[in-house]
């Protein structure tokens, strides 16, 4: 997924989480910082959130079961892999991937893991620290290649 299919999914998402939380429109739009009429042009298919409302809006509804089944648990995992795509931030610990994620090897000291929904790649350190997410397998090998054992 690339951050252009991230924004038109979330997009898509905006009208069935406003009805999952029953807000009326006024109240979503506050709630995104945005005014009525660009929230309704955004339910019509023709204006977007964009990268930081689409971003703002998974922060905001993150409980949602929505968007949770969408991307398959904490939103969070995926907006970092889009955000930081050839990037080399360094993230906090994580849960060890016990229900969002399956096995996929293991690289040295490393595992990667996949995301059952959004199928993201993720690799974590012995202690369950993220290292590097990615949406191509490839480029999470070679990352973890060139790190000491």
């Amino acid at each position: 997924m690339t951050k252009e299919q991230f924004i038109h999914e979330m997009d898509r998402q905006v009208k069935l989480v406003r009805t999952e939380y029953s807000l009326t429109q006024e109240t979503m739009a506050r709630a995104l910082g945005l005014s009525k009429k660009t929230l309704v042009e955004i339910e019509k298919g023709r204006s977007s959130l964009g990268w930081m409302g689409a971003v703002a809006f998974v922060s905001i509804f993150s409980n949602s079961q929505i968007l949770s089944r969408l991307l398959g648990g904490e939103a969070e995992d995926m907006v970092l892999a889009l955000a930081f795509d050839d990037l080399k931030p360094t993230y906090p610990k994580t849960m060890g991937g016990k229900v969002w994620w399956r096995y996929v090897e293991s690289v040295g000291p490393y595992r990667i893991q996949q995301n059952l929904i959004s199928q993201h790649y993720r690799a974590l350190d012995p202690e369950d620290g993220r290292v590097y997410s990615s949406f191509d397998l490839a480029n999470v090998k070679a990352y973890l290649e060139q790190l000491p054992d």
